[in-house]
């Protein structure tokens, strides 16, 4: 290891520290979730966030804008959202004889897209190549969007009326998909006292949060997730297990190469966020359920028979040898 990467590794490892004490401080019993979406960030990805009302996970995004000093825009997906609604659209200034831009919230750097499944498919495409490429086409016009443009999204599991599921292409642009459950219950007191002594822990005080990094910052620390060390061992122990889902018989659609590099990329990130400049099949393993899970799809019989996809992942994963 060269002087230069021990002291780029050292600054990384504080940086993220800070942040993942200053988001769980905020944001009580959802320690795993917040390091799993800095995995998301770091990764240069997007967050499907899954989980019922009133888990902080709108929260957890706004906290994470505010300590990264990076703009936030929320858009609140309805069955009449229009894609034109997320991008923007040119507008003629008569004055002028021009056309101008008028940017949708699309243009900022971490985008909230809550309750995206309540939202027809045409709408959620609009979101597809900016999640994509970072770019968007407006008019027949390319824009470029902010180098660290990140998607989260968020969808409760239990409701059903008034949602259109996302399609499949759509799921497989979210690095992962993050369930969101409910906090310990010595969390859940914490949010209780704190409620009752005048801190909803719903109505941020910006004040309070100080930015602890800025843009060139999380940009600084996705190239050092770059050069996170990965065995060949390990490579192969990734492939085998992503290229094991599109032969198992109870899995109709399995992992594509999107798939493969998605568990490569997160088992980077995430060991940097663990504090370490190297990847362990354990890491491989932690980030495994979050990458695939959403990008497969059970047969019919399997789907009948009420087949987990948690538990077919571990009957893959069983059947791979560890690296050593």
């Amino acid at each position: 290891m060269t002087e230069n990467h021990e002291a780029d590794y050292s600054a990384a490892i504080e940086g993220i520290r800070g942040i993942r004490q200053r988001m769980a401080e905020i944001i009580r019993g959802q320690a795993d979730v917040i390091d799993l979406m800095l995995t998301v960030l770091l990764a240069r990805g997007h967050g499907l966030l899954e989980g019922v009302p009133g888990t902080a996970k709108t929260l957890s995004v706004r906290v994470m804008a505010m300590l990264l000093s990076s703009r936030f825009k929320r858009v609140q997906f309805t069955p009449d959202l229009m894609p034109s609604d997320i991008l923007g659209t040119t507008i003629f200034t008569p004055g002028t004889n021009e056309f101008h831009l008028h940017r949708g919230p699309i243009f900022t750097d971490l985008l909230l897209a809550d309750e995206i499944n309540r939202s027809p498919a045409k709408t959620q495409a609009a979101l597809l190549e900016a999640m994509a490429e970072r770019h968007a086409t407006i008019d027949g016009v390319r824009h470029l969007l902010s180098p660290v443009f990140t998607v989260f999204a968020t969808q409760n599991p239990v409701e059903f009326e008034g949602t259109y599921p996302l399609p499949e292409a759509q799921q497989d642009r979210f690095l992962m998909k993050i369930r969101v459950g409910y906090p310990p219950v010595e969390a859940e007191g914490e949010i209780l006292k704190a409620v009752h002594d005048g801190h909803p822990p719903d109505q941020l005080d910006v004040g309070n949060i100080s930015p602890l990094l800025d843009i060139d910052g999380v940009i600084g620390l996705q190239r050092v997730v770059d050069r996170v060390r990965v065995e060949p061992g390990i490579m192969a122990y990734i492939l085998r297990i992503v290229r094991s889902t599109r032969d198992h018989e109870s899995i109709q659609l399995g992992g594509g190469p999107r798939a493969s590099i998605a568990v490569l990329t997160s088992a980077k990130a995430w060991a940097l966020v663990q504090g370490r400049d190297f990847v362990t099949p354990d890491d491989v393993l932690r980030v495994l359920n979050p990458v695939l899970e959403h990008r497969m799809m059970l047969t019919a019989d399997a789907e009948i028979s009420g087949t987990d996809k948690t538990a077919v992942l571990a009957d893959l994963v069983s059947k791979q040898e560890i690296p050593r």
